[in-house]
């Protein structure tokens, strides 16, 4: 695999970079500290073409191929500073876009992907429920069909964009005694009667995504609403788990890369003891670390890329790209925050959201130790 990024996709990420550098950092501190999903932001996101990157031409996307997406997600990450934001573009584009670009009905495409791709909806997606986060499959949201509707009654937590949210990918199960062959994936506007936002949820980071509960009790949809087949829902969190394994983490690669280069300028200029610190051996050690988690990273991450252009499955692959990219970058937000010492502390510096963003990235999309279950069974430990 070639790790160099081809002309086009290095166009592509430069003008990620632009773009981020010139539009994604409006009153990032203030907005952290309040919890302010941007609105604005996502317009200009929209205007951008990054929620139709993956969208076949025909349904007015660009139709990118994977390994350029994650090269835009990769500049995203480096040019910007507000993580949270990009959580929300990345929640909206792999758990509710794909989803229905993949197992949709073409009546479900030609109703939603459009206006999802605009900017005019933006998706969420409800999977983990109060008692079953991990265990995703052990839910107990249940789906019962009457005649040409199906009546949904259940609760589902940490829902990404649910504040703000207008069409949600739900899943429930039909029988819980099927198990995970009992799991049916819904598709749910927002003003549907019986679907409500509950709580909103505060969290460590990422603050600027809004997160809440998502209430269904006797919320009633039509036939036509349920994505793909009765019982292959776990098929199709799967493939939106796959893809956002591996264009979530690119943002994170774009990030872990900024950091290093300015820990790097600030280590060349910072004297203490009559000499940069650059020059003591601790503090070249830790960059030197940040630079190898670095170049370890970015090729499992483009990996998934090429693979899935290849029409290959990839769920060991982003399982193990899941897992270290994730520890990876918590570590060098964390070794960022002793370059800058208690300059890194303060909360104008912005290494302290980093790392409080970065602490995330252990438990979305799967923990790391449900990546590490999933490796094992792939190797049929």
């Amino acid at each position: 695999m070639d790790l160099e990024l081809s002309e086009q996709q290095q166009k592509l990420q430069d003008e990620a970079i632009r773009f981020a550098r010139q539009h994604l950092t409006d009153n990032i501190i203030k907005r952290d500290q309040s919890g302010d999903f941007s609105r604005e932001l996502w317009r200009r996101c929209a205007d951008f073409g990054l929620l139709n990157l993956v969208v076949p031409e025909e349904y007015g996307g660009a139709g990118l191929g994977l390994s350029d997406v994650i090269a835009v997600m990769e500049g995203l990450g480096y040019g910007g500073r507000d993580q949270g934001l990009l959580f929300s573009v990345n929640a909206h584009l792999w758990t509710n876009t794909i989803p229905i670009l993949r197992y949709g009905t073409e009546e479900q495409k030609q109703q939603y992907i459009r206006p999802l791709s605009d900017g005019t909806l933006i998706g969420a997606n409800g999977a983990s429920e109060p008692e079953a986060g991990s265990d995703v499959f052990s839910m107990r949201t249940r789906a019962e069909q009457r005649g040409d509707h199906y009546i949904l009654n259940g609760t589902k937590m940490f829902v990404t964009n649910a504040p703000v949210a207008d069409l949600f990918v739900v899943y429930a199960t039909l029988n819980p005694e099927l198990g995970p062959m009992g799991i049916t994936g819904f598709v749910i506007e927002r003003n549907t009667p019986g679907l409500k936002i509950g709580r909103a949820l505060e969290k460590m980071g990422l603050r600027t995504s809004p997160m809440a509960e998502l209430i269904l009790e006797d919320c009633k949809i039509p036939v036509t609403n349920r994505l793909g087949r009765e019982g292959r829902g776990m098929e199709v969190f799967e493939c939106s788990m796959e893809w956002e394994r591996g264009c979530i983490l690119a943002n994170c690669l774009g990030l872990m890369r900024r950091q290093l280069e300015e820990c790097i300028a600030y280590a060349r200029t910072r004297k203490q003891f009559g000499q940069p610190i650059s020059k003591f051996q601790s503090v070249a050690n830790v960059l030197v670390t940040m630079k190898i988690r670095l170049d370890t990273c970015r090729p499992l991450v483009y990996r998934i890329g090429s693979l899935k252009e290849l029409n290959r499955p990839t769920l060991m692959e982003s399982a193990i790209a899941k897992v270290h990219v994730s520890e990876s970058y918590v570590q060098s937000c964390l070794d960022a925050v002793r370059v800058f010492g208690g300059y890194g502390y303060m909360t104008e510096q912005g290494l302290e959201r980093d790392l409080r963003d970065s602490v995330g990235s252990l438990l979305y999309s799967g923990t790391s130790d449900i990546q590490r279950n999933i490796i094992a069974r792939c190797l049929r430990l």
